[in-house]
C-alpha cells in the first residue's frame, strides 16, 4: 500500500484539476485526507474503521456483533456499516478476511447503572451496548470517533504500535464506569476462553491474560490498562462461577467488588471512575509475552496521558507511508485509491514486545534481534499482489522483516515448514499451498537480502518436500495431488506446481542447479490436472483416471477445487501461460476460451454456498483470489487490448468509494493490492518472475517515490473514459513494445507515458517476442 500511497499529489482538488509537483509533506497530507476508512466495511469487504498504524499490533475498534452470532461469517472484523449499536472497542482486529477471530481485550464506556451482559440490538437497554449514528461518527487513519447515544458519551480512538488510547468524555451528571469483558469474541462459541486472569494492581492499573480455542488453538495474549483518573472501585465478575471455583462455593466474603484478582473462563471487570468525571483517557497495551510485557510496552510507548500526541503520531506515520505517491485523478478515484493503499499497510503486523520478544508457534517465547517479528500472513491470498507491492515501497525497512518472520516461525515449527495461514504467531493451516515460498522467493529475486539466503532456500524446500501436508507425499510421487486420497486436489496440483517453480527460481540464482532441476520439472507438474479433452483443469485419481462425473460448473469443499471451480481454476498457471495457451491449440483457441469466463451467464445463486465467490462477471470471481490474474492473460496470447477492456469492467462493477466498496473479502489487502497495481497500469502475474504485465493505467499521473531515492512516474496522456485503450507506450520517451516492465526499470525510476485512445490498438504488444515470460518458450 506504502508504494500506492505517494499517489497523493491531487488528492484534494476537484476532478477536472491538474496539480503542479507537491513537496513529500503536502503529497502525505493530501493522501492522508483522502483515505476513508468506511470502505468495505460494509457489503462482504470485512474491514474495519478504528484506528491502527501501519502494520501495528493494535487494531482498536468499534465492534457491533452481538455474541449470539455464532461463527458469525458477516462479522469476521467486528464491525458493519449497516448496524446500528455498538458493543464495545476491542484492541484486536483481521482486516478483510473470510474467518471470525481475535477482538481481544474490548473495553466499553458506560454511563449510570451497569449491565454485564451485552444485550440485544433490537431492544435498547438490554445490556451494555449502545446506540449509535454514523451522522455522529468519524474515521481517518490513526483516530476514529464516535457518539454512544444511550449512554451520551463522545468515545475517540487511536493508536501507536503496540498501544490503543481511548479518549471518553462523560456527561458529570451520571456515574461513570469502564467495563472489560474477557469473553467476546468476533468467534463466539462455548469454551473458546480456555482461561483468563483479569488483576488489579494498587497503583490502579489492571493487567490480565486470555488463552483460547479458535482458529489458532492455544492463542495467548496479554494486556494493561490504565485510567487517567483514579479508579474509585470495581467489580471483578465471574458470570461461570462453577468453572472459577471448580465446584466448590464461593467464600461468603468474596464479593466482585471485594476483588482485586480473578481468573476463570468468563469474567467481565468494572471500574469505578469518580464522581463528576468528565473525561477520561484509558491507555491499553498488549503483549504476547506476558503481562509484565504489557506493561513494559505501555511505559515504553506513552508514559504520559496526552491523546493528541499520539493521534498526531499516527497521522504523521499515515501521512510519510502514504505520502510515497503523487496522485493526479478525480476525487473519487483518489479515494479508492489511497484507501486501497492503506488497506495494504496493515498486515502482516507487528507481534513482539518493545525489548524484542515474541511468542512463537511452539509457545515458548523467543528473542528478534535486528529485526521485528510478524504475525497474520493470509498467504494464500497475498502472495499474489500485497506482497509484491510491499517488495517496491518497503523493500528493506519492512520486507525483510517479512521473510526473517516466516523463517524464524519455521525454526520455532515443530513440522519445519513456513507458515501457511498463521497469526498471533501460531498456525492455523487454512487454506492450501506452501505460499510463504513464493513471497520469498520473490523478495529473493528482487534482491532483497536482509535476512540468510541459504536458510531461506533450505525452509523453501523443506516445506514443499513436507509429506504429511496436503497431498504432497502423492504430489512428489505421482506428479500430482491424487483426489481418491486428498480434497480440492486439482486447486492443489496447481498451487503447487506455482511455489514449486519460484524454488527453481531462487535455487538457479543461487547456482544450486541440482535443487533447480528438481524444482523446473515439479513446476511442470499442472501439465498432469490439464484435460485436453474438456479443457479444464480437473483432479485425477491414484491411478491416473480423471474423477467423473466431472462438472465445470460445481464448487465446494468436497470438489477438486478450493473456493472455487474448473471456471475459475483452470487458468492458474502463472509461471507458464504460453504452455497453457499452447495445450488449448493456440493463442485464438485460448482467447476463446477467456472469454467466455467473462461472457457467460451464471445465475450467482449457483454460489450461495460458497461464501468467498463473490464479484461474479460470466464465471469470473472477482471477490475471490483464483480469479485475480485472468483478465491480463490475453497479453500472454497477443490480444494485450483485450485485457484493457476486461480490465476496465472490473475497475467500474468491483470497486467504489463507499462501504459497499468491495465486492469481496479483503483478505489482508489482496483485494485493495489489486486494486493499486491496476490503477497504475501493470500487476506481477506470476510474483519472482521479476516482472508486471502491462493492463492499462486508471489515473491520469501517478509518481512513486521509491526507496533509493528515485521517482517512477506513470503518466496516462489522454485518459478519460471514453479513452480507455493504449495507443503507444514509452519507456523515457523510447517506444516501450514489450507488454511487461521489469522490476528493475521501476527501481531505475524515470518515466512510463501512455497514450490513451478511443479504439484498440491491436499491434502493440502483439509480437510473441513481446509477450510476458512464460517457462515454455
Amino acid at each position: 500500500m506504502s508504494l500506492l500511497a505517494r499517489t497523493a499529489l491531487g488528492l484534494l482538488c476537484t476532478a477536472a484539476c491538474v496539480l503542479p509537483t507537491a513537496q513529500a509533506d503536502d503529497a502525505g497530507e493530501l493522501a492522508y485526507a483522502a483515505v476513508d476508512p468506511f470502505i468495505g466495511t460494509g457489503g462482504e469487504g470485512h474491514t474495519f474503521p478504528g484506528a491502527v498504524v501501519p502494520f501495528g499490533m493494535v487494531q482498536l475498534s468499534p465492534d457491533t456483533q452481538i455474541r449470539e452470532r455464532k461463527q458469525a461469517y458477516g462479522w469476521a472484523a467486528g464491525y458493519r456499516y449497516d448496524d446500528d449499536s455498538i458493543v464495545g472497542f476491542s484492541h484486536t482486529h483481521f482486516s478483510g478476511t473470510g474467518h471470525s477471530d481475535l477482538g481481544d481485550v474490548l473495553v466499553m464506556p458506560i454511563a449510570g447503572a451497569v449491565r454485564l451482559e451485552p444485550g440485544d440490538s433490537s431492544q435498547p437497554g438490554s445490556g451494555y451496548r449502545s446506540r449509535f449514528s454514523h451522522a455522529d461518527e468519524q474515521a481517518r487513519p490513526g483516530y476514529y470517533a464516535v457518539g454512544l447515544s444511550d449512554y451520551g458519551i463522545r468515545a475517540e480512538l487511536t493508536a501507536g504500535e503496540r498501544i490503543g488510547v481511548h479518549r471518553y468524555r462523560f456527561s458529570k451528571d451520571k456515574p461513570a464506569h469502564l467495563l472489560i469483558d474477557m469473553r467476546t469474541s468476533m468467534y463466539d462459541y462455548p469454551g473458546k476462553v480456555l482461561w483468563s486472569r483479569l488483576r488489579l494492581h494498587p497503583d490502579g492499573t489492571l493487567t490480565g491474560m486470555r488463552e483460547t480455542r479458535g482458529w489458532a488453538p492455544g492463542r495467548q495474549l496479554y494486556f494493561a490498562l490504565r485510567v487517567s483518573v483514579p479508579v474509585v472501585g470495581q467489580q471483578l465478575h465471574n458470570t461461570e462461577k462453577d468453572i472459577y471455583y471448580k465446584g466448590f462455593a464461593p467464600p461468603a466474603a468474596d464479593k466482585p467488588e471485594q476483588r482485586v484478582n480473578i481468573e476463570g473462563r468468563a469474567l467481565v471487570g468494572v471500574l469505578d471512575l469518580p464522581a463528576g468525571t468528565e473525561q477520561a483517557i484509558v491507555k491499553v497495551a498488549l503483549s504476547p509475552v506476558s503481562e509484565e510485557g504489557a506493561v513494559a510496552n505501555l511505559e515504553a510507548e506513552m508514559p504520559g496521558w496526552d491523546f493528541d500526541t499520539v493521534a498526531a503520531k499516527a497521522k504523521d506515520a499515515w501521512s510519510r507511508a502514504l505520502g510515497v505517491f503523487r496522485v493526479e485523478a478525480d476525487a473519487a478515484q483518489r479515494k479508492a485509491f489511497f484507501t486501497a493503499v492503506y488497506h495494504t499497510l496493515q498486515a502482516p503486523s507487528l507481534f513482539m514486545d518493545s525489548d524484542g520478544r515474541y511468542r512463537g508457534p511452539d509457545n515458548a517465547v523467543h528473542q528478534a534481534k535486528g529485526w521485528r517479528n510478524l504475525s497474520t500472513f493470509s498467504l494464500w491470498d497475498t502472495y499474489r499482489a500485497q506482497h509484491p507491492l510491499l517488495t517496491l515501497i518497503r523493500p528493506e525497512q519492512y520486507t525483510n522483516d517479512v521473510v526473517q518472520s516466516l523463517l524464524a516461525a519455521r525454526r520455532h515449527s515443530a513440522h519445519g515448514i513456513l507458515p501457511v495461514w498463521a497469526f498471533h504467531g501460531l498456525e492455523t493451516w487454512c487454506m492450501i499451498g506452501y505460499h510463504a515460498v513464493p513471497v520469498i522467493a520473490d523478495a529473493y529475486m528482487k534482491g532483497i537480502r536482509g535476512y540468510p539466503a541459504d536458510e531461506a532456500l533450505q525452509a523453501m524446500v523443506a516445506s514443499a518436500d513436507y509429506g504429511p501436508y496436503g497431498g504432497i507425499a502423492q504430489y512428489k510421487q505421482l506428479g500430482y495431488v491424487p483426489i481418491d486420497q486428498v480434497g480440492e486436489a486439482a486447486s492443489k496440483t496447481l498451487e503447487y506446481a506455482f511455489d514449486d517453480w519460484t524454488i527453481a527460481r531462487v535455487a538457479a540464482a543461487m547456482g544450486r542447479k541440482d535443487v533447480a532441476k528438481t524444482f523446473e520439472q515439479r513446476a511442470g507438474n499442472w501439465r498432469h490436472a490439464f484435460d485436453k479433452k474438456t479443457g479444464f483443469m480437473r483432479a485425477r485419481n491414484s491411478d491416473g483416471s480423471f474423477r467423473e462425473p466431472f462438472d465445470p460448473s460445481a464448487s465446494g469443499y468436497g470438489t477438486d477445487y478450493t473456493e472455487g471451480n474448473a471456471w475459475q481454476y483452470s487458468w492458474y498457471v502463472p509461471q507458464d501461460v504460453a504452455g497453457l495457451i499452447r495445450s488449448h491449440g493456440g493463442d485464438s483457441n485460448f482467447v476463446q476460451r477467456i472469454d467466455q469466463v467473462f461472457e457467460a451467464k451464471v445465475d450467482p445463486k449457483l454460489f450461495a454456498h460458497m461464501e468467498d465467490i463473490t464479484g461474479l462477471i460470466g464465471w469470473y470471481a472477482h471477490g475471490n483470489e483464483p480469479s485475480h490474474h485472468v483478465a491480463y492473460l490475453y497479453v500472454y496470447a497477443g490480444q494485450p487490448w483485450r485485457s484493457q477492456e476486461r480490465l476496465g469492467q472490473i475497475m467500474r462493477s468491483q470497486y467504489a468509494p463507499t462501504p459497499q466498496g468491495l465486492v469481496g473479502n479483503d483478505d489482508l489487502g489482496q483485494m485493495s493490492a489489486w486494486y493499486v497495481f491496476t490503477a497504475l497500469g501493470f500487476y506481477p502475474v506470476a510474483p519472482a518472475s521479476n516482472e508486471y504485465v502491462i493492463g492499462r493505467p486508471f489515473l491520469r499521473r501517478a509518481a512513486l517515490d521509491l526507496p533509493n531515492g528515485k521517482t517512477f512516474t506513470v503518466i496516462a496522456e489522454g485518459l478519460d473514459d471514453g479513452h480507455g485503450y493504449i495507443g503507444s507506450v514509452t519507456l523515457d520517451g523510447k517506444p516501450l513494445q514489450t507488454s511487461v516492465i521489469a522490476h528493475a526499470q521501476i527501481l531505475a525510476g524515470g518515466e512510463l507515458r501512455f497514450v490513451m485512445q478511443a479504439t484498440p490498438n491491436r499491434e502493440w504488444g502483439r509480437a510473441r517476442a513481446s509477450r510476458p515470460f512464460s517457462m515454455s518458450p
